[in-house]
C-alpha cells in the first residue's frame, strides 16, 4: 500500500510587509479600503472602552483604596495586599481547586469540539449534518441560569429523574448537590453540554477548508475513514487546534465566575471555592476592592506568563503560534 497522500508540510515564504514611499500612497490605501475601517471601528471602540481604558483601575491594588477618595487620593501601599494574598490561609486551596477545575476542561472539554467535528463532518447528507449541527449549537444561546436549573430539576432527591431511575432499579438515591464528590463532574458535564457544540464551528469551517483531492488521493491507495481522518484532516486542522489551545492556556485562572458560584454551597465550598468567586465575596461583599484587584492583576500575570510559555513552546515544534 502506498503512503497515504498528507498536506504539504513545506516551509512557506511569509509576505514581505508592504512599504509605503510617501504619505500619499498610504492615504489612497486607507481611502481605497475605509468601509473595511469602518466595520472595524466598533471592536476597536469595544476593545479601548472596556479592556484599556480599565487598565487604569489597577493602580487601585498598590493602594489602600477608598471610594470616598478616590485613586488619586488613597494612600499609596505598595506589595501588601498581594503579600496578603500569598498568606491568607485559603489561598492555597482556593488556587488548587482553580486548577483542577481548569485541568477538567482541557482534558475532557477541550478535546470534545474537535472529536463532535470530525464526527459531523463524516455524516452524509446535508439534511442530517444541518439537523444535528442546530441540535449541538442550541445549548449555547441558553444562559447558564437555565442550565444549572435543569441540571438541578433532573438531580434533585425530591422527583428528579436520574434518582428516580437510580430507585427504580434498585439503588439508593444520590443528593448531587450537597455531596461534593458530584460538584466537578456536575461542572464538566454542564460545560460539556452547553459548550461543545458551538465550539465545532471553527474546526468545520477548518476542515472544510481541506482540499477534497486529499481525500481522493487516499481513497485511491486504499485508505479507509479512520486512516483518512488520522492522515489528513487531524493534520489539517493541528494549526487551529494549537491556537484555540494556547488562547485556552491564557484562561487558566480565570474560569468565570457565574457557573460555578450557581452551583456554589455550604456543602460544596470546599472544593467549589474557585478564585473568581473569592473576589466577588472578597471584593463586592466585603468592600474590599484594593485586595480583590490585587487578585485580578495577579490572575492577568499568570494567564499571560502562560501565553506567552505555551506560544513559545509551540514555535520550537514547528507551529506559527498566535504571534
Amino acid at each position: 500500500m502506498q503512503d497515504v497522500a498528507q498536506p504539504s508540510s513545506a516551509p512557506q515564504m511569509k509576505p514581505k510587509p508592504v512599504v509605503y514611499k510617501n504619505s500619499s500612497e498610504l492615504k489612497k490605501r486607507l481611502w481605497r479600503n475605509k468601509w473595511l475601517y469602518v466595520m472595524l471601528t466598533p471592536g476597536v471602540l469595544y476593545f479601548i472602552v472596556f479592556k484599556y481604558f480599565p487598565m487604569y483601575g489597577l493602580i487601585i491594588a498598590f493602594q489602600d483604596y477608598k471610594p470616598y477618595q478616590g485613586i488619586t487620593g488613597s494612600d499609596w501601599v505598595g506589595m501588601k495586599h498581594f503579600s496578603r494574598l500569598f498568606t491568607e490561609p485559603d489561598f492555597l486551596n482556593i488556587l488548587v481547586n482553580t486548577l483542577v477545575l481548569f485541568g477538567l476542561n482541557i482534558l475532557i472539554y477541550f478535546p470534545m469540539p474537535i472529536i463532535l467535528a470530525l464526527m459531523l463532518n463524516e455524516l452524509q447528507g446535508s439534511f442530517f449534518k444541518r439537523t444535528f449541527q442546530t441540535i449541538f449549537y442550541l445549548p449555547h444561546f441558553l444562559s447558564l441560569v437555565i442550565i444549572v436549573s435543569i441540571s438541578f430539576v433532573m438531580v434533585t432527591m425530591d422527583g428528579g429523574i436520574i434518582n428516580e431511575l437510580l430507585s427504580y432499579f434498585g439503588f439508593e438515591k444520590v443528593n448531587f448537590l450537597l455531596n461534593p464528590v458530584w460538584f466537578r463532574p456536575m461542572y464538566i458535564i454542564q460545560v460539556i453540554w452547553r459548550e461543545a457544540g458551538w465550539g465545532t464551528i471553527i474546526y468545520l469551517a477548518s476542515i472544510a477548508a481541506i482540499d477534497p483531492g486529499l481525500y481522493e488521493a487516499s481513497r485511491m491507495d486504499g485508505a479507509g475513514r479512520l486512516r483518512q481522518v488520522w492522515h489528513i484532516t487531524l493534520p489539517a486542522i493541528r494549526g487551529v487546534i494549537i491556537t484555540l489551545f494556547i488562547l485556552k492556556i491564557g484562561s487558566v485562572l480565570d474560569l468565570g465566575f457565574e457557573h460555578v458560584f450557581l452551583l456554589l454551597n455550604s456543602m460544596n465550598r470546599e472544593v467549589a471555592e474557585i478564585i473568581d468567586t473569592y473576589v466577588y465575596t472578597a471584593g463586592l461583599r466585603q468592600g474590599q476592592f484594593s485586595y480583590s484587584t490585587a487578585i485580578g492583576f495577579f490572575k492577568s500575570i499568570v494567564g499571560l506568563i502562560m501565553v506567552m510559555l505555551v506560544n513559545k513552546a509551540s514555535k520550537k515544534m514547528g507551529e506559527e503560534g498566535v504571534y
